[in-house]
């Protein structure tokens, strides 16, 4: 038989383990309350600075002679900033008006048709494809399908390696209603100012990382920041994508800059023309709240948006 003493003393030793149990468990919980609550907002904080500054290259427009984002000269387009088959380009393009096209930097469209890219469709015909850019999401791309649903109007929908990660339901979504899923790359990286190695990680690592979830590859390729080199087009074509830049863009990217559905309305009304390439970023509140009056609008004047499939088709010279 056991002691009065012996039996205190596991008495208090089994209230010390309860104790320090009960310290371990809650020390658990609250582990798990960071990883629940307090990490996606610190990984959306981090993908927010990643995107703060989406493009790079020169928007300006034709009647006011200046663009609508601070552009330093390094960064124009084409052989405008530098003739090194590896030195960094960055898109840009100067607005027409009145349903003029835009104008891309002297020898930036032959070098994206050179390596079966493309920025701007069929300018024979009143048709307008729209792409939207996906870093992160900020709560806005149900709503956007939903538009584009009700509308019948697809559209392609780069997306990086976080979003391919985070945001499956939807980037399924996307594919079963008719959409294109682009490469935007894994982390959102300057391409020309990268190794091949990397690029093509960054690149195809993202690709077989899509195949694995959703059986398919992609095809479409958006150069992060509109940045690229003769040598980055050359590099991906060989890989089998295709470029997709734009020939209408505005800073909508600036989540703490917006200023309203019809500001979106007004950008997108004052620049359409034929064969136009729209990007939108679909971070932007004033994009989605803009949206379905942005396709009614189109139509109204005669225009009608375009399957982005056919872009494919177009930048390889098959039609």
């Amino acid at each position: 038989m056991y002691s009065n003493d012996s039996f205190l003393y596991r008495g208090y030793v089994m209230e010390k383990i309860y104790k320090y149990f009960s310290y371990i468990v809650l020390a658990l919980l609250s582990v798990f309350t960071v990883c629940v609550f307090i990490l996606p907002d610190i990984n959306d904080l981090a993908a927010q600075k990643t995107f703060s500054e989406e493009l790079t290259g020169a928007i300006i427009d034709s009647e006011e002679g200046t663009g609508n984002m601070a552009t330093e000269a390094q960064y124009y387009a084409s052989n405008k900033n530098n003739h090194n088959y590896a030195g960094l380009k960055s898109w840009g393009i100067l607005r027409g008006k009145n349903g003029e096209l835009p104008k891309a930097d002297p020898g930036a469209p032959e070098l994206l048709s050179k390596y079966n890219s493309i920025y701007l469709a069929d300018t024979s015909k009143k048709v307008i494809y729209l792409t939207f850019d996906e870093g992160y999401e900020n709560g806005y791309t149900d709503k956007i399908l939903d538009v584009l649903y009700e509308n019948k109007v697809n559209a392609i929908f780069f997306i990086t390696g976080p979003y391919l990660e985070q945001q499956e339901e939807l980037i399924q979504r996307m594919l079963d209603e008719g959409h294109a899923v682009g490469n935007h790359t894994v982390n959102h990286k300057s391409l020309p100012l990268l190794s091949e190695k990397d690029l093509e990680e960054e690149i195809v690592g993202l690709d077989r990382c899509f195949n694995q979830k959703f059986g398919q590859n992609m095809v479409f390729l958006r150069p992060p920041k509109g940045e690229y080199s003769e040598k980055t087009l050359e590099l991906t074509s060989k890989m089998g994508y295709v470029n997709v830049f734009w020939s209408f863009a505005y800073d909508d990217w600036a989540v703490n800059n917006q200023r309203g559905w019809e500001y979106a309305f007004e950008k997108v009304k004052q620049n359409i023309h034929n064969g136009e390439i729209i990007l939108l970023h679909a971070v932007s509140k004033d994009n989605c709240e803009a949206l379905n009056a942005i396709i009614e609008y189109v139509r109204s004047i005669g225009y009608e948006f375009g399957d982005v499939f056919e872009l494919e088709k177009m930048a390889r010279g098959e039609g």
